[in-house]
């Protein structure tokens, strides 16, 4: 059965985008950058939230950019192609290889695990996270955690008042300060 994941860049405070709304401070240098090039060729599919959606909508022109290095070309030609569903309320239309979510996530998620297919089906953007964890259908954590406290913001982890115990699955210390660190749900 397929793995649903759960990864994005976290200040060390534990937010994903700062009280201001920013991420400026996520910003991945090369080593970092490799990293989630490597990690996005596991992916068979990528639901995201509409907020994530709209910021990666970049990629589905970078390719056009001439300013761009060979890792950023690399990243544009695995993410487009990637099969994505969008969660949105607002959105009536998508762009590229994305579709809008028919139903729930929690109904899409079971579709999607009964589907033959590969790779691991990886959940984009705190909010549609929290919804997935909420209901226990987050299979593995996956955070590079940065150095910086931004003080408040969107939080990685779900505030919900409910115990979910992780095994340490994997780390890795990046040579530019930053640490990743993969938990599988026990369960």
């Amino acid at each position: 059965m397929r793995s649903v994941t759960y990864s994005m860049n976290v200040s060390l405070d534990g937010y994903i985008v700062g009280p201001d709304g920013g991420f400026n401070w996520s910003v991945p240098d090369e080593e970092v950058f490799r990293f989630w090039i490597d990690e996005i060729r596991e992916v068979g599919v990528h639901l995201l939230g509409r907020r994530l959606y709209e910021t990666m909508l970049y990629w589905e022109t970078a390719d056009q950019d001439h300013s761009l290095d060979d890792a950023e070309l690399e990243w544009a030609a695995l993410w487009n192609p990637l099969p994505k569903v969008v969660f949105s309320t607002t959105l009536s239309t998508v762009r590229g290889n994305a579709r809008l979510a028919s139903g729930g996530l929690a109904e899409e998620l079971e579709r999607l695990r009964a589907e033959p297919g590969e790779g691991d089906i990886a959940i984009g953007g705190a909010t549609l996270a929290a919804e997935a964890a909420a209901s226990g259908l987050i299979d593995e954590y996956r955070a590079i955690v940065y150095p910086v406290l931004v003080g408040g913001g969107i939080p990685f982890f779900p505030r919900h008042e409910r115990r979910v115990d992780l095994e340490l699955v994997e780390t890795r210390t990046f040579n530019s300060k930053f640490v990743y660190l993969r938990h599988r749900v026990a369960r």
